[in-house]
């Protein structure tokens, strides 16, 4: 652990308690938009794909495109209608900035859009300072392929070993696991602790506001 320089996080379900907000969000535009219902335990399993994964999974009997137009639209609406943006994690902005203190770099691997995530950092501005790298679903593979890892390890010039990913979902288990990276789970998100231990989460702490102490820890086992 003590070779690791770069602390990649997810966004939503890790940094930010959106999972809720999300699942609102989705059951209104499916209800506005006349869609084949699905419960909220369906939408919330996909939280962390990039949308058109989602869709694909959601709706795999809907064509991709005409779905996606729809939504588009609809998302649009919901944001001129002052859609908010979803609060902080408790103890995660003072978590992120003491490990920035401390000489890790700190990047984002979410599966927002670039749009989406661009406004959720420009409200979350003392989160955003901070942050030296980031990748989207829409300008890459979307979790669980890890390809965002990779262009992440590239742009910074480090080795899988010297990177931990953290995230709630078990897509971001699998996409660190899939280039020999650690991953590190939070149980404050959408999956449950055992599910991100089978995807290859080397731990499960509580939130990202623990991250600094496991670090600690970790570092002081190895030692």
């Amino acid at each position: 652990m003590d070779r690791i320089k770069l602390l990649i996080f997810d966004w939503d379900g890790t940094l930010a308690d959106s999972a809720a907000q999300i699942v609102r969000a989705m059951q209104s535009a499916i209800a506005d938009l006349g869609l084949p219902a699905r419960s909220d335990a369906s939408i919330r399993e996909l939280i962390g794909l990039g949308l058109d994964e989602g869709l694909r999974r959601l709706y795999p009997e809907l064509e991709l495109g005409a779905l996606r137009s729809l939504l588009d639209g609809y998302r649009a609406k919901w944001l001129a209608e002052g859609g908010g943006e979803a609060p902080l994690f408790a103890g995660a902005l003072a978590a992120v900035h003491a490990l920035h203190r401390e000489g890790f770099r700190i990047a984002i691997a979410t599966g927002k859009s670039r749009r989406g995530l661009a406004r959720s950092l420009r409200h979350h501005a003392d989160l955003a300072r901070v942050i030296v790298n980031s990748r989207c679903a829409d300008e890459t593979a979307s979790k669980p392929d890890p390809r965002m890892l990779v262009e992440l390890l590239e742009d910074e010039g480090l080795k899988p070993e010297e990177a931990l990913m953290i995230g709630d979902t078990e897509y971001d288990m699998a996409m660190a696991r899939a280039i020999g990276m650690t991953g590190l789970g939070v149980a404050c998100g959408v999956h449950e602790p055992a599910r991100l231990l089978r995807a290859g989460a080397t731990a499960v702490i509580d939130a990202v506001a623990d991250v600094p102490s496991w670090l600690s820890a970790a570092h002081t086992r190895a030692a």
